[in-house]
């Protein structure tokens, strides 16, 4: 689209500084909380509102994976909701059609990468900040504190939808199912497999979140967080390219990227679209769905 505001799916500070007042601009906060497993099974996770509540952009509003921005009904932490669902709920953040978003967080860049597949996956703008809050403070920007006021609903309608109407328009093969899963596992199906753990949880010398370690069979280890700077910001273009480049070329294609929960995939998958690779799919349920079936295989290598 001509009129499009984003520059891509990448913003820095600077960018965003020259238009955090644009009305077509919906600044997101994405940060949950997920600490290190201590044993096998430790899955503890939460609300990173307080967090936003004491420092954030300007005008941001919390957007919480743990809450409207998950499907609770589902047998796995940070669902992606249905589509209608999804937008419904970023509808009371203030999205709509006609506007675009930018998603940061506080946590290393993987929860605002979430939120981006997510807005990307029915066809909302968006963008991520490199290197989050922690950049954004780092070039001496403004933060504020407190609740932001909530997005304005139909005047004398409590339980109406919001004046502004948001359209999903699902992408095809952004998410993939356990069933798809299996199938490329078995050879049944087109694609590579890339898990984005860290080097422990794919090898499974780590403890996990999850009932079983290791990694699903045949899969490649891509970890998210290696494909970042130690300031949190994405390796510049040629790094980035040799980094992916060790683990996939471009014979490896669909890529099917999975984590332990759908997350650190989603900063992967942030990852190959910055190098131009759009034959992405994201497993939503990842380890925690497929180690909770027996019958499935894991490999370790610890």
């Amino acid at each position: 689209m001509n009129d499009a505001l984003l520059p891509g799916p990448l913003v820095d500070d600077a960018w965003l500084a020259a238009r955090l007042d644009d009305p077509r601009l919906v600044v997101l906060d994405a940060t949950a909380l997920l600490p290190s497993p201590r044993h096998d099974g430790d899955h503890r996770s939460g609300s990173g509102h307080d967090r936003w509540a004491e420092r954030h952009i300007p005008g941001s509003r919390h957007a919480d994976l743990t809450g409207d921005l998950s499907d609770h009904a589902a047998p796995y932490h940070f669902a992606v909701p249905a589509p209608e669902a999804l937008a419904a709920a970023l509808r009371r953040l203030g999205v709509h059609d006609g506007t675009e978003v930018v998603a940061y967080d506080s946590g290393g860049g993987i929860w605002a990468a979430r939120l981006w597949w997510m807005l990307r996956s029915i066809s909302v703008r968006a963008a991520v900040l490199d290197g989050g809050l922690e950049a954004w403070e780092a070039a001496g920007r403004p933060v504020a504190t407190g609740e932001t006021e909530p997005a304005p609903e139909v005047p004398g309608v409590p339980e109406a939808p919001m004046v502004n109407t948001l359209t999903p328009v699902p992408l095809p093969h952004a998410w993939a199912t356990l069933a798809e899963v299996d199938a490329v596992r078995r050879g049944e199906r087109p694609g590579t497999l890339v898990c984005a753990l860290p080097t422990p949880g794919f090898d499974g010398s780590a403890p996990t979140r999850y009932s079983r370690r290791g990694h699903i069979p045949g899969s490649r280890s891509l970890p998210g967080r290696g494909l970042l700077d130690d300031a949190g910001r994405f390796l510049p273009r040629d790094e980035l390219a040799a980094r992916v480049g060790a683990v996939l070329d471009e014979s490896a294609s669909p890529v099917v990227l999975y984590c332990g929960g759908g997350i650190s995939a989603a900063g992967a998958a942030l990852a190959l679209t910055l190098l131009g690779r759009a034959d992405i799919t994201l497993y939503d349920g990842s380890l925690e769905e497929w180690s909770a079936d027996p019958e499935l295989p894991l490999v370790q290598q610890g």
